[in-house]
């Protein structure tokens, strides 16, 4: 180990989201990787599942929490396990950010209601948007990385929603095929995914509750939320439709966002004719707002696009991360989108 570095586990490393998280933590100059988890691969070089990973000499383990011993654990376990690993982290007083839904709520019910389990570890958390709780994030054991899609829904409709200036949003998201997981399934399978678009959930996805959460601290706002499997491996496109309150032009849309996310390193303002594209961000953790375009009948459109492994989960985690160690915001983040 190499003293005076930020010692870090990874609970859950042989996902994709354990994946971008040592992609991004490889270079990181205030971190040292010092426990990579996996039962399924315990022993096996975290190369033979990473193969862009050949730099990283570290093994998969199979680590009890109550046995890991590090300064920060991110967890990038499925929902409803991490409830039972973050507990006796905390409690030998580690710092955790939580990858999975576990801790993102306020209110235990609606967590139990959207995601079919009963609750048995309820921990106090911060909600790690660092656009929305930067300053709680700083000072907090505990964050809750927010889901992918509520990242890109939340960011497109914040301005918007602290400005009073809608009640009501329609969002529609496309996402990549990796935010299934690494497991294959019937509905990821590539005859049934590629060369086609399937909504699914298209009325009760475990995501709407969270954007609905997170929008009324500010003011309150209805969501509607369906989303959309594409035949590409990263991203999430989300078209946001409202009808503002009051007459509003493109440009003044435009001057709510660029005012509000300002001084936001990850969050950039296009001009109103300009539509975020996926390629512009993947790879990256920057998120593109755009649009800002209005129909004759007073329909707002806003666009926003992220990578989902990135800003949509493990990047957002070590934003989260170099927050609540005091590294600088930005530090091995600043890597821009890979176009085309």
């Amino acid at each position: 180990m190499v003293k005076n570095m930020l010692q870090v586990g990874i609970i859950g490393a042989s996902g994709y989201t354990g994946g971008e998280l040592l992609r991004l933590l490889l270079h990181h100059p205030q971190v040292e990787v010092v426990a990579a988890t996996s039962r399924q691969h315990a022993g096996l070089e975290i190369c033979k599942v990473h193969p862009h990973l050949q730099d990283l000499e570290l093994d998969f383990q199979d680590i009890s929490p109550e046995n890991m011993d590090a300064d920060l654990v991110f967890t990038a376990t499925p929902h409803g396990a991490s409830m039972s690993i973050v507990p006796p982290l905390m409690e030998q007083g580690m710092k955790v950010v939580d990858l999975s839904g576990d801790y993102r709520f306020n209110d235990i019910s609606t967590y139990e209601k959207w995601y079919h389990l009963k609750h048995k570890h309820p921990l106090d958390a911060v909600y790690g948007l660092p656009e929305m709780y930067r300053d709680a994030i700083k000072s907090a054991q505990l964050v809750a990385n927010p889901g992918c899609f509520p990242t890109g829904a939340i960011l497109a409709a914040l301005p918007l929603v602290n400005e009073e200036l809608v009640d009501t949003l329609i969002i529609d998201s496309k996402t990549g095929i990796s935010g299934a997981g690494i497991k294959p399934t019937p509905a990821t399978h590539y005859p049934n995914c590629g060369d086609n678009v399937v909504a699914y959930n298209v009325t009760n996805h475990r995501h709407m509750p969270e954007i609905q959460e997170k929008l009324n601290e500010y003011s309150p706002v209805k969501v509607g939320f369906t989303p959309h499997l594409v035949p590409v491996i990263r991203g999430i496109l989300t078209t946001l439709h409202t009808y503002p309150l009051d007459v509003i032009t493109p440009e003044e849309i435009q001057n709510v966002y660029q005012k509000f996310y300002q001084d936001e390193p990850f969050v950039r303002i296009l001009n109103p004719d300009e539509i975020p594209s996926l390629s512009s961000v993947r790879g990256s953790n920057y998120c593109h707002i755009g649009s800002f375009q209005t129909d004759e009948n007073g329909r707002l459109v806003v666009v926003s696009a992220i990578d989902n492994l990135v800003k949509g989960a493990s990047g957002l985690a070590v934003q989260n991360m170099n927050l609540m160690c005091g590294f600088p915001e930005t530090l091995s983040l600043e890597l821009i989108g890979l176009h085309p």
